[in-house]
């Protein structure tokens, strides 16, 4: 007989094979979403990170886990998008902030309520399933 662990390990492997499964069926119609914009995936995640008061490039090659000059490659193609700029702070002269544009911020908010629409799949379960199922993912959170 198995081992709790083992059980959990098993369980957590199918859940999120499951989950995976339904990500990647519902990732066409995300894509389609970025091309009619001209983005790509990494614009999308670059620009979902971007904030109104902006933040420095090393900080955000550290987020987004690449060097600085990958950073600096996609604020260049989200700045020639019109979606990112850069700015120099008042209180430090020295220091670059990148930060959203307003066309930035209606493209982020677009893409986040297309994005948000679930996926078809969905309507397989019941308002009582689904609510269990989003209960469950908030369990998720914050936890590494």
């Amino acid at each position: 007989m198995p081992s709790a662990s083992g059980r959990r390990a098993k369980a957590a492997a199918s859940a999120w094979r499951l989950m995976f499964d339904l990500l990647m069926k519902s990732a066409p119609k995300r894509l389609e979403s970025l091309q009619a914009r001209g983005l790509t995936p990494n614009d999308s995640r670059a620009l979902f990170t971007l904030r109104d008061e902006g933040e420095p490039i090393s900080a955000l090659a550290r987020q987004w886990g690449c060097d600085a000059s990958t950073a600096t490659w996609l604020v260049d193609r989200l700045e020639r998008a019109g979606l990112a700029e850069r700015v120099t702070p008042e209180r430090d002269r020295r220091v670059k902030l990148v930060r959203l544009t307003v066309k930035g911020s209606a493209t982020k908010d677009e893409l986040l309520t297309e994005h948000y629409r679930p996926p078809a799949e969905l309507r397989h379960l019941s308002a009582a399933e689904l609510e269990e199922l989003a209960r469950l993912l908030v369990k998720t959170e914050g936890e590494e």
